[in-house]
């Protein structure tokens, strides 16, 4: 995900999607914290894409893509940030063709790690 946001109410996450071992990766779910508002997705040629609503609000999208080991392929959106707070914390979970789940926003320690958090910094003083 991105690392920082500079003083705009927009922005464009980025998601990379590795696959690091010798299990291809088939899909990639993204949990939308409250309060961030998807605009748009990108919708790259070939994949296939399902999103979760609550009401109006995309709380949920799902990424479904073959991604070879030793490959890597990267997603985005556009979405409007929270009106209030620092950060933005992201839940994604990378799944594999043997049934596996890597959970990367906790790591095996139980903490957050960094790539999952999006920093929220104010627009310099004009």
């Amino acid at each position: 995900m991105s690392a920082s946001c500079r003083g705009s109410r927009r922005s464009a996450p980025r998601t990379r999607i590795p696959t690091e071992g010798k299990v291809a990766t088939t899909a990639a779910e993204l949990d939308v914290p409250e309060g961030v508002i998807v605009e748009t997705l990108q919708a790259p040629a070939g994949w296939k894409y399902e999103v979760k609503r609550a009401d109006d609000r995309i709380v949920s999208i799902v990424w479904q893509v073959d991604v070879r080991p030793g490959e890597f392929v990267e997603v985005a959106f556009v979405a409007r940030n929270p009106r209030s707070g620092d950060k933005i914390l992201w839940t994604l979970r990378q799944k594999f063709a043997d049934g596996t789940t890597q959970n990367w926003t906790t790591a095996p320690n139980g903490t957050t790690r960094p790539t999952a958090v999006t920093q929220l910094v104010a627009a310099p003083a004009k």
